[in-house]
């Protein structure tokens, strides 16, 4: 059986309105075909409880996970105050979990993953989006069994109040991660990549607890950022530089390569908040994006992204951008979407949001990976038939 997809978007000052808009759509696109799983991306300015019964209320009980962003994502572009909604249908089975307690431990979360994905002996990919403001998405991913394969994004929302939820069947909440285990006739490849690159600047991270960055070269973090930029250390207290340290993040060189950390904010006392802990000690770079390094990065994701698919016809793309992205392509809104259209072509239905973390498994031996600052370009194919 083929694997068939739909996208469908709306904007109404209602969530409820927008997000029965955007199922209705999705739904006609798909036309007689049975819907097998739905991905909904919700702004966060919808009140989550509304913008769910909007779509529900015309896909039943669909298996259905999704999760809140400033701005959704369609091959048209970027859509703000917006319900976007994705369909897939095909010879597959999707079985969604949803897992409160995130918040609380991301260890004791995996081991619960890990327990139901070990009930059943055929080859499945876990697809999740978990809260980006609570929660230690890096533990969780240290306790994921290597043999499982998980791809998945933080939910963002507002950088300030730290409002952010997530969906899945009939409920939302926030602190949580929704999953949705994909067994049967469809093949998934992902790729990502980010375009960042060091910028010559060097510093020592001399102080750090838990999510905070507290000191760089014994300084507050945010005084370290005001002599290279010129703006005084006590106004990165406040909007728009406390949001606009993300365009700013911090590389460290590991054994596997760069990792990317970038704050969420900047505290009233100079503190970087960040969604993963950095050790005392390591030295980073300081990292700046640009337009043509995020587009070239695009394409690489989506590139890799059908690398991994192999013989398997791409039939949708779920794209998951950090929330850095919308930021640095503010002035060419949608950029991204036209780089990876480049590669996948422009009939592939695609549907995302913008995050505050990314998670990919590099391969079957790997465990997964915790990412700040990337693209991820999850592409869903139809098997070749034999």
């Amino acid at each position: 059986m083929t694997i068939t997809a739909s996208v469908g978007v709306a904007q109404a000052l209602d969530g409820r309105e927008a997000g029965l808009q955007a199922a209705h759509q999705a739904l006609n696109r798909l036309g007689a075909n049975a819907p097998g799983l739905a991905i909904v991306i919700a702004s966060h300015q919808y009140q989550p409880r509304e913008a769910l019964n909007g779509v529900s209320s015309l896909l039943g009980d669909t298996p259905l996970i999704g999760f809140s962003s400033p701005a959704g994502l369609t091959r048209d572009g970027q859509h703000p105050h917006s319900v976007v909604v994705a369909i897939l249908s095909g010879d597959f089975q999707a079985e969604t979990l949803w897992l409160p307690g995130y918040s609380q431990s991301g260890r004791e979360t995996a081991s619960k993953i890990e327990s139901h994905a070990s009930a059943r002996v055929e080859r499945q990919s876990l697809l999740f989006f978990a809260d980006g403001f609570n929660g230690d998405a890096e533990q969780f991913c240290n306790a994921i069994p290597a043999a499982l394969n998980v791809t998945g994004a933080l939910s963002s929302g507002d950088l300030n109040t730290g409002n952010t939820y997530q969906i899945v069947g009939n409920q939302t909440g926030a602190g949580g991660m929704t999953t949705a285990f994909l067994r049967g006739g469809i093949h998934i490849g992902v790729g990502a990549d980010h375009g960042w690159d060091p910028v010559g600047n060097q510093f020592r991270v001399t102080r750090s607890r838990g999510f905070w960055l507290r000191t760089l070269d014994g300084r507050p973090a945010s005084e370290a950022y005001a002599n290279l930029f010129g703006y005084p250390a006590r106004d990165w207290a406040f909007p728009p530089l406390s949001y606009l340290a993300r365009l700013y993040p911090l590389g460290m060189e590991q054994q596997d390569g760069l990792t990317v950390r970038a704050p969420i904010r900047v505290e009233a006392d100079g503190s970087f908040r960040m969604n993963a802990a950095i050790r005392d000690g390591v030295d980073a770079f300081l990292l700046v994006g640009s337009r043509a390094s995020c587009e070239r990065a695009a394409k690489t994701a989506a590139q890799q992204a059908l690398l991994k698919l192999g013989d398997a016809k791409p039939r949708f793309a779920l794209v998951l951008a950090d929330i850095a992205w919308q930021m640095l392509l503010k002035a060419q809104p949608g950029a991204e979407i036209a780089a990876i259209q480049e590669i996948l072509g422009e009939d592939v239905p695609i549907a995302g949001g913008y995050t505050l973390g990314q998670v990919v498994t590099a391969d079957e031996e790997s465990k997964p990976k915790f990412l700040n600052q990337h693209i991820v370009v999850v592409v869903f194919g139809e098997p070749k038939e034999d």
